[in-house]
């Protein structure tokens, strides 16, 4: 299970050019645009990047991942985080208990898709935003075969229950936001 799970170096993850390709302030800005949300759980949240990021847009920030060793470098970055250890088919918090859930080039590492969506659809109150890879071939990321094309996208989110999405291209990334 999860053969496609980021097995890399833990510091890669913060390569500066790695961040500069992420646009982590777009992204958050595009996932806030509507100025509603207060809490956010990070599903696949490595070293914490994004929370970090979250949290200081005056978010209160959750985190879960598989690897106890990418949990505890989010601890050290956002030390006021509540980061748990767990899959995310399986998230260890109840129903609407998030104003934003984000999946950060996470879905296309699970096996379960549509029972990941379908958790983050159960812990959200709001809205849902996946960045994930686009469906081409980059010299960056995992390969083709392992990125969700828009078609694939969309039917998954249909299956799941949103009744709303769009999808957003960046420089190298795709943005979705769902609504419930």
């Amino acid at each position: 299970m999860h053969e496609k799970r980021f097995e890399g170096n833990i510091d890669r993850l913060r390569a500066p050019e790695r961040v500069e390709r992420l646009e982590i302030e777009r992204v958050l800005d595009l996932c806030l645009e509507d100025g509603q949300s207060g809490s956010l759980l990070d599903v696949g949240t490595g070293t914490g990047l994004f929370a970090e990021a979250f949290a200081g847009r005056g978010l209160t920030v959750s985190g879960v991942d598989v690897n106890p060793e990418m949990l505890a470098a989010a601890r050290h970055y956002v030390p006021d985080g509540d980061f748990r250890e767990g899959m995310a088919e399986s998230l260890p918090y109840p129903n609407g208990a998030f104003d934003l859930v984000f999946l950060g080039l996470v879905l296309h590492e699970s096996d379960e898709q549509l029972k990941v969506l379908k958790e983050a659809f159960r812990v959200t109150r709001k809205q849902v935003c996946i960045l994930e890879w686009p469906y081409r071939d980059q010299p960056f990321g995992p390969p083709r075969a392992h990125r969700l094309s828009p078609e694939d996208l969309a039917e998954l989110f249909q299956k799941t229950g949103f009744r709303k999405w769009k999808m957003m291209n960046l420089a190298d990334t795709v943005l979705c936001i769902l609504e419930v």
